[in-house]
């Protein structure tokens, strides 16, 4: 069985009109789906930056080594070493830890479909479509389902894995004379890798299993891989410094509630100072805002072009005009997509920051007025 199989298939002018019409109520709704990603996102960025000031005011120091009632409820920072007393362990395998957390990540080795292709327009608006599935093998965390694959036979994956990714996080973690609340442990993700050498002492581990480079490997030779072998490694969040900002409630922390509306509780791993630790949080959030806005501005412009499709393959009787075509309404759909999602962040920010947008409308608007009065102005005529 060839691990690349190329399949050709065409399509007429009428099935391809078909379909571009169709296309038009997708586009629809990823237009108002990019929209409403845009005017959410803007509302969660100011909501999320207000919160993180407003905390920025009102975080106040504490030391980790007594309990103050007089801070009870407030927004409070210490830094100080993580510890527990407990020992986290892989029922499975015996791995064990004195850790706060404790992670099993499992691959397994599987066929992976890649899926590649390439359209040629014929005269009188028909396709003609070259696709070609590539099998490779590749470990992987993820379940590829042979289900899925063009050509299953001769490339038939395990449906399932023998045993699962997770993590176990201890139940009571100090810093101090504080204890950490389990949100702010699952915060931690400072993961050291965890070496499996031998087999702990009493764990009974399945036939065929054994050691390699640091990790747990079930299969008949690591060096040779085949579809199906597993691989286990082993990591953990360990004992050491970690600073936290979150409201103070008694020996633990919870959500501090702001003003703005959101919630704080953040920790991190090592010493770090609250106000460092608020600009990176908002750094962060001006990363995220503008992620989403990418998103949704990519959303809107693929809806767009959904919508301006049937043009396209209209004018794809003659595929040198459909090429045009096509060229054009891209161009049309970019620029339509660029100014809805200008639009839409205007109109948030008028919403969700009244001073700072109603300032910028009036500034554009400023511009554009004396910019088409300078341009309409004549030229003063030579004497």
């Amino acid at each position: 069985m060839p691990d690349s199989i190329q399949v050709t298939s065409s399509s007429s002018w009428f099935s391809r009109l078909g379909k571009a019409f169709t296309g038009i109520v997708v586009g629809i709704i990823l237009i108002i789906i990019g929209i409403a990603l845009l005017f959410w996102n803007e509302g969660r960025a100011v909501k999320t930056y207000k919160t993180l000031k407003e905390g920025q005011g009102l975080v106040v120091d504490v030391a980790p080594d007594a309990v103050g009632e007089a801070n009870n409820g407030k927004l409070v920072h210490l830094s100080a070493d993580a510890v527990t007393d407990e020992t986290l362990v892989d029922q499975d395998f015996g791995v064990s830890a004195n850790a706060i957390r404790l992670r099993r990540a499992v691959e397994m080795y599987q066929w992976k479909e890649t899926e590649k292709s390439e359209t040629r327009k014929k005269l009188g608006g028909g396709e003609e479509t070259v696709t070609t599935y590539t099998y490779t093998k590749e470990w992987s965390g993820m379940l590829n389902d042979t289900a899925n694959f063009h050509e299953p036979a001769g490339h038939e994956n395990p449906s399932e894995f023998p045993y699962d990714s997770m993590t176990l996080d201890a139940g009571q973690v100090a810093v101090g004379a504080f204890y950490l609340s389990p949100d702010l442990i699952a915060q931690l993700s400072d993961y050291k890798d965890l070496p499996v050498r031998d087999i702990p002492e009493g764990a009974e581990w399945p036939e065929g299993a054994r050691t390699d480079k640091g990790g747990i490997y079930l299969g008949a030779n690591p060096a040779q891989p085949q579809v199906g072998d597993v691989r286990i490694n082993f990591s953990a969040v360990e004992q050491g410094p970690v600073s936290l900002v979150a409201a103070q409630n008694g020996d633990t922390f919870a959500d501090y509630q702001t003003k703005a509306g959101g919630t704080i509780a953040m920790i991190v791993s090592g010493n770090v100072p609250a106000q460092q630790m608020f600009e990176d949080a908002i750094a962060t959030n001006t990363l995220i805002t503008w992620l989403v806005r990418l998103g949704g501005f990519i959303l809107i412009w693929i809806g767009f072009g959904l919508l301006f499709a049937p043009l396209s393959v209209l004018a794809d009787i003659v595929p040198l005009f459909g090429s045009l075509v096509g060229a054009a309404t891209g161009l049309i759909a970019f620029l339509l997509a660029l100014a809805v999602a200008l639009t839409v962040i205007a109109i948030a920010w008028v919403v969700f920051r009244p001073l700072l947008g109603i300032t910028l409308l009036v500034l554009a608007v400023a511009a554009l007025f004396f910019g088409f009065r300078a341009f309409g102005k004549k030229k003063p005529q030579a004497a």
